[in-house]
């Protein structure tokens, strides 16, 4: 599948570097090719000021977006995003220990049941991850 006819631009093709390089080409290509009519205009709004912009922004490195983008999510119960943003993590250089530590520092601010839920997403993350890495 191509890429929607919508999602192009300076800005977006900016976005879309570090977008890729956080997350993977795969799974933007994924997000990406899928886009609708319906879905294309998040998908530009997402990649342009979320990574194009704010992921841009030199006040934090990538590393410090991630740890915060990890709390955030167990905070506000998405496991998908968390997911996604587990991988991105690591590509940042964090640690399967950091992102355990993210997880008990969020079951004190922000819930038992939102910590346990991030845990069981963390682990299934780590599995995947070390099952794609000894198939590669």
């Amino acid at each position: 599948m191509s890429r929607h006819p919508a999602l192009t631009g300076e800005r977006f093709e900016k976005g879309l570097k570090i977008r890729q390089e956080v997350l993977g080409e795969a799974y933007v290509s994924r997000s990406l090719d899928s886009a609708t009519d319906q879905t294309a205009p998040l998908q530009k709004l997402v990649t342009e000021y979320c990574w194009g912009e704010v992921w841009d922004r030199p006040g934090l490195a990538r590393r410090d977006r991630s740890l915060l983008n990890l709390g955030m999510l167990i905070a506000l119960d998405r496991p998908h995003e968390l997911r996604i943003h587990i991988r991105g993590a690591i590509q940042n250089g964090l640690t399967r220990d950091e992102i355990i530590e993210v997880v008990l520092q969020t079951a004190i601010y922000c819930g038992v049941p939102a910590s346990l839920d991030a845990m069981r997403t963390v682990t299934e993350t780590f599995v995947e991850l070390d099952a794609e890495a000894a198939a590669a």
